[in-house]
């Protein structure tokens, strides 16, 4: 076996390995903006652009010229199978497809064009669209294309409902929160889209709409889904008789919430579907599209676009904070061994991300997770350019690691108020979840509004590890009872194959990289029956090639850790997770180094069409474009500083 290391060890020559880290290195630097930060496109499915599309001709804001574009983008990522995929190469998707024919159609393509017929065929053949979801029947009824009874029944009063409410918008996540404010809104005020060019789509249906009885038909994740089947039929009369003056009341309330967490030019929760909603509330409302208010709602929506010469856009959100952290960790990274090459402008390049990246920590505002933790002080990062009211650990972690990574005097108090909010947002399990503690009232995913099964935010494998990394790269003891409740957390959550989920990475890959990390930077001995059957997982999923591959696949039934092609950042996430097991001697670890650098191309990038991240298992996915290059240069240059280390041991939570 030693023999077997040599050999390949001798195939990685360190001038050809400094040469990739350097032209990988190059490419980051130079996309970095002038104030210091890095922000990448971020991507979803047909989904967003469509909704955008129909946004405007909901509100008669059309952009004749941008909607072509989009037009463009739409009949590209169109499916073999005719219809439109939650992610690149994925089976057809009833909603996407509805939305995506809905909005070529508003654009102005022919019925009777071959990609039209093709995907209303395949609409058709799927049950039509009234099988799709909520938020695409919601969709439907804003332009009448089917009744309001085809939505199921929410009550603009959810808004005036105390936490202890079992269906109080508090004990849903951040972004449930933020959707259901301004479309509970909407729906009580079932208003009409302008809809200047007149565009329907009752091709699509199989029934008729107004001769369809039952709507709400699951998924039915047990007997509770059809117990609030019958309690949405009980509640539709109650809403007839709810006196106009609590109704009113309602809706100011819902305006309000709105209001006070409009966030600027960033939006409601800094995310699509709840900027959209605001933009149609608000107009619906009564609120002139000349009111401040509305001028910005409407200016965060469009800040989303992503406009490119031949076709363009619109992003779910963006994510400069996650962008900039990351990146920032591969550049550190480069700059960390012996063998650094331009350490000097590198740690320029990073003094000005940290700084940039410091002054957006959120030290005033006591967001919605104050609901749960009211003692605790803000010390959070958002995911967006600005978000005060929603933080996120994950964002916070992998930020206060860096800021600790480069070892600045003047960040001190900022880690710390990161430290003192990250420990009091920890969950009664150990673990924590992105945004909030203990969101996990379990009951609330299986009402009818919640087909998609994704209301709630509870801890996840992922985010757990991040936390403790931090908090263990830190390195204060009184912090010792948080991470071991944190660890216990994690061996508990292990599957049996020995890999961990992975919430907000595709899929099993990520989260075990995750989980290792946060092992490695406690000090588990890579002897831990725990670690050792993770590296076996992630040894026996590797390519023959010598890469890693996964895709949203795994989360639908697919089989854990694999793919028919290596990926750059799967592959990144395999090694790391290996190297924070000390195994940046395993063949498996020469293999994938290999992979990287031989397929590099000229110019020092990396290509990467499939979906790399997820929004919502099953439901909502994301392709984020920076990943292909900072994660292989964070993986290249941690294996060039573990080859001259002499304790082969990863040094930092990360």
């Amino acid at each position: 076996m030693l023999d077997h290391v040599d050999s390949l060890e001798n195939t990685i020559k360190d001038d050809a390995l400094d040469h990739a880290i350097l032209q990988a290195q190059n490419v980051l630097a130079g996309l970095q903006n002038d104030d210091g930060h890095w922000v990448f496109e971020l991507e979803a499915d047909a989904t967003i652009p469509a909704e955008y599309v129909l946004l405007e001709h909901f509100l008669d804001r059309i952009d004749t010229k941008l909607e072509e574009k989009i037009g463009v983008y739409l009949r590209r990522i169109q499916g073999d199978h005719g219809g439109w995929p939650l992610y690149y190469g994925g089976k057809f998707d009833i909603s996407a497809s509805v939305k995506a024919y809905f909005a070529l159609k508003a654009i102005g393509d022919d019925v009777d064009a071959p990609h039209m017929k093709r995907a209303r065929t395949a609409i058709l053949a799927h049950g039509g669209a009234e099988t799709a979801n909520v938020f695409t029947r919601t969709q439907l009824a804003l332009f009448g294309e089917v009744p309001w009874r085809a939505t199921p029944a929410m009550p603009v009063e959810l808004m005036l409902m105390p936490k202890w409410a079992l269906f109080s918008v508090w004990n849903m996540s951040y972004w449930s929160r933020t959707v259901i404010a301004p479309l509970v809104l909407l729906v009580s005020l079932k208003p009409r889209a302008v809809n200047r060019h007149n565009i329907h789509v009752q091709e699509l249906f199989v029934t008729p709409p107004e001769q369809i009885k039952e709507w709400i038909k699951g998924p039915f994740r047990s007997n509770w889904g059809y117990l609030f089947k019958y309690l949405d039929k009980v509640v539709r009369p109650v809403e007839k008789i709810i006196p106009k003056f609590f109704r009113r009341y309602a809706q100011k309330k819902a305006i309000e919430f709105i209001r006070e967490r409009l966030n600027g030019e960033d939006g409601l929760g800094a995310i699509y579907p709840a900027m959209a909603n605001t933009v149609m509330g608000f107009r619906c409302f009564g609120i002139p599209d000349s009111d401040p208010r509305a001028e910005i709602a409407w200016q965060s929506v469009k800040k989303l676009l992503v406009i490119k010469d031949d076709e363009a856009y619109c992003q779910p959100c963006v994510s400069p904070i996650w962008d900039t952290a990351l990146t920032g960790h591969a550049m550190i990274e480069t700059a960390s061994g012996v063998r650094a090459v331009d350490r000097e402008k590198t740690m320029e390049k990073l003094a000005k991300a940290t700084e940039w990246l410091k002054d957006r920590q959120i030290l005033d505002v006591k967001g919605d997770w104050a609901i749960n933790c009211p003692d605790v002080a803000p010390g959070g990062w958002a995911f967006q350019y600005r978000n005060d009211y929603y933080p996120d650990v994950d964002d916070t972690a992998v930020v206060g690691m860096l800021l600790h990574r480069e070892g600045k005097p003047e960040y001190k108090e900022s880690i710390e108020r990161a430290r003192q909010w990250i420990i009091g947002m920890q969950s009664s399990n150990g673990g924590w979840g992105a945004f909030d503690i203990d969101n996990n009232k379990m009951l609330l995913n299986h009402i009818p509004f919640s087909d998609h099964g994704a209301l709630l935010d509870p801890p996840t494998v992922d985010v757990a590890a991040r936390c403790i990394s931090f908090l263990a790269q830190l390195g204060h003891p009184e912090d010792k009872p948080v991470i071991d409740r944190g660890i216990q957390y994690l061996r508990d959550e292990q599957e049996k194959c020995g890999a961990w989920f992975g919430r907000w990475g595709t899929n099993y890959i990520y989260g075990t990289w995750s989980a290792l990390c946060a092992f490695n930077a406690v000090g588990i001995s890579d002897q831990d029956p725990a670690v050792q059957k993770a590296v076996d997982w992630l040894t026996c999923v590797q390519r023959p090639d010598g890469g890693w591959g996964e895709s949203e696949e795994s989360y639908e039934g697919g089989t854990p850790g694999q793919y028919h092609t290596s990926l750059p950042s799967q592959t990144a996430w395999a090694l790391l997770g290996l190297m924070a097991a000390k195994q940046h001697k395993h063949p498996a670890v020469q293999k994938g180094i290999r992979w990287l650098m031989e397929t590099q191309e000229t110019d020092g990038q990396w290509a990467e069409d499939p979906y790399n991240a997820v929004g919502f298992p099953r439901v909502f996915y994301l392709r984020y474009h920076g990943y292909r290059q900072f994660f292989p240069l964070f993986a290249l240059s941690r294996y060039r500083n573990l080859q001259s280390s002499n304790t082969g041991k990863v040094e930092v939570g990360f």
